[in-house]
């Protein structure tokens, strides 16, 4: 659980996380926040938690987890938000796909299902969503419904993997992470996910979201130019090219 100022949110969060009855442990890493969240965490069984000093983004924040995550020993790695925008109980659908080892990540998508407008997602959002995702499927060639949703699984071996360092410490990160897993050939799947957008639940302001906008199309433009070109760039590089679909 990436968490910043989620003091209102994360005890309901980790009840109904611990309620799914498949999660060993919990990790809540706090961003520096401003609120009690760092003290309501340390009361809860099972958990690790640890604190930054410094607020250091939300993409830091996740490096942070997946590091004490896989530290810690663990073999499938759910992300949740502790703002209960994305529901816990979609844990143990998400990490079967992974452990039946059928899929080596998995997506709660917000889009799939046409919920996503019910659940309260801005008109504005949406369509931005659409629009990235349209365009971000042409150029990395996928066919995803949305690459912007933070619930998501990782498999142990996917993790360690990845180039997590080199990822922006910001959001942005979720759609490098994404690209990269694409680019390695590793099996993503998606299934619905309702979503609840309310006062507690963490959200990008328009300017931030114009700037991620921007980073997303980057990203997918280097994605293809890396492809099409066979050359090595920060993310894309051709000794990891397709390494899930060779093995």
């Amino acid at each position: 659980m990436p968490a910043y100022n989620a003091g209102k949110t994360l005890l309901q969060t980790y009840q109904e996380t611990m309620d799914q009855g498949c999660v060993d442990l919990v990790i809540v890493v706090d961003d520096a926040s401003k609120d009690n969240t760092h003290e309501i965490a340390g009361k809860l069984e099972n958990t690790v938690v640890y604190r930054h000093d410094t607020n250091k983004g939300y993409g830091a924040n996740q490096k942070t987890c997946y590091e004490l995550a896989l530290q810690n020993g663990a073999d499938i790695v759910v992300m949740v938000h502790p703002d209960y925008q994305y529901s816990p109980k979609l844990i143990p659908a998400m990490a079967s796909l992974i452990g039946n080892d059928v899929y080596e990540c998995v997506i709660g998508s917000r889009i799939l299902g046409g919920y996503a407008l019910d659940g309260g997602m801005p008109l504005w959002k949406y369509i931005s969503n659409r629009f990235l995702t349209l365009i971000e499927n042409f150029l990395i060639g996928a066919k995803l419904s949305e690459y912007h949703s933070g619930y998501r699984a990782y498999s142990k071996k996917l993790l360690t993997k990845l180039d997590l360092d080199k990822f922006d410490d910001d959001f942005i990160f979720d759609n490098e992470i994404l690209a990269q897993i694409v680019w390695t050939g590793a099996k993503v799947a998606e299934i619905t996910c309702p979503t609840k957008y309310f006062a507690e639940a963490s959200s990008i302001n328009f300017k931030r979201c114009i700037k991620y906008g921007f980073g997303c199309l980057r990203n997918a433009v280097m994605f293809r130019l890396a492809k099409l070109l066979k050359i090595d760039t920060k993310f894309f590089r051709k000794e990891n090219r397709n390494i899930f679909l060779i093995q």
